[in-house]
């Protein structure tokens, strides 16, 4: 990236700081320090945000040691600290399980060189990553509902620190970096499920229409929070790092079609219980996200149609 990408990179970062500095104080209890949450989100945030930038590429190549590669996930216990310690409420068994989840996983994918294809090593690191967030095992490091999506964050951040510089899995396309190519991309894939899920949806009973005008404060931060914490992560795990791999074992079509099943069913647990009109059509949209992925290998063009869709929803279909 040339530098005045990185310099808008940068920049970018530091505004989302200061949005999130001006809004996040309201969400914690009074009588926590919103300073050591804020540190510990802004240090989660980094990797999320830099690798889209080039980050990962540039630490693979610098750091030539595969040890000191697979330590280098560690490090993510460091947020943990930053918030636990100066607000009282850490506990040596959440760090050690963060170290032993980071370690354990970079251990698994780096001591050999793994080749390109979907390995066992891949299938048991996804099954650890899908666990620890189904069962929100990551939610007694940040205890409080105003941190809820730093257990989330710190996830995404192992699994772009696992498979972009410890396992160094080709063709995930993570670039955050905005191009005319993405945008249409990701645009035109919204437009083609649109129909089909505002139709299927209403004849399912599960969406109603509520027509009304968005505010343009909290339409914006709903743009932004769910590009952050819903659309990369998620866009991350089953398209640039799942789908991606059952392209090496299956033919494309039947991966992404396998990969949306499993995105569907990962939204079991609308409300409280099951509900399969929610895990249907989240299938369904999984197959247009994984049409814009698929289509270039660009990940930021299936963050794009997956961002439209549930703001979309959000903001008139709830």
């Amino acid at each position: 990236m040339n530098p005045y990408g990185r310099i808008g990179a940068i920049l970018v970062y530091l505004a989302l700081l200061f949005a999130f500095w001006h809004a996040g104080g309201a969400f914690l209890p009074s009588t926590l320090s919103f300073a050591p949450g804020f540190a510990s989100f802004a240090l989660l945030l980094a990797p999320l945000w830099f690798f889209g930038f080039g980050a990962g590429q540039y630490t693979r190549q610098k750091i030539n040691s595969p040890a000191l590669r697979i330590i280098l996930p560690g490090l993510l216990v460091i947020p943990y600290l930053v918030f636990a310690l100066p607000a009282g409420v850490f506990h040596g068994s959440v760090a050690a399980a963060i170290l032993a989840l980071t370690l354990g996983l970079a251990t698994l994918l780096g001591r050999s060189q793994l080749p390109s294809r979907l390995t066992w090593q891949d299938l048991a690191a996804l099954a650890v990553l899908v666990g620890t967030h189904l069962l929100r095992l990551l939610e007694p490091a940040w205890p409080y509902p105003g941190l809820a999506a730093l257990p989330k964050l710190l996830l995404t951040d192992t699994v772009l620190y696992l498979y972009l510089v410890v396992r160094a899995l080709d063709g995930i396309g993570y670039s955050l970096a905005p191009t005319a190519s993405a945008l249409k991309i990701g645009l035109r894939e919204w437009l083609f499920f649109l129909p089909l899920g505002i139709g299927l949806g209403t004849l399912l009973h599960f969406t109603l229409f509520h027509p009304r005008w968005p505010v343009l404060g909290p339409f914006a931060g709903g743009i932004v929070l769910t590009f952050l914490f819903i659309a990369i992560p998620e866009e991350l795990f089953f398209r640039g790092i799942l789908q991606n791999l059952l392209e090496t074992r299956l033919d494309r079509r039947c991966a992404l079609v396998l990969a949306s099943i499993l995105f569907g069913f990962s939204h079991y647990h609308r409300g409280g219980s099951f509900d399969w009109r929610y895990v249907l059509l989240a299938s369904i949209a999984g197959v247009f996200y994984g049409r814009a992925w698929g289509a270039n290998r660009q990940l930021l063009a299936s963050i794009i149609t997956h961002t439209a869709v549930d703001v979309f929803w959000a903001s008139w279909f709830r």
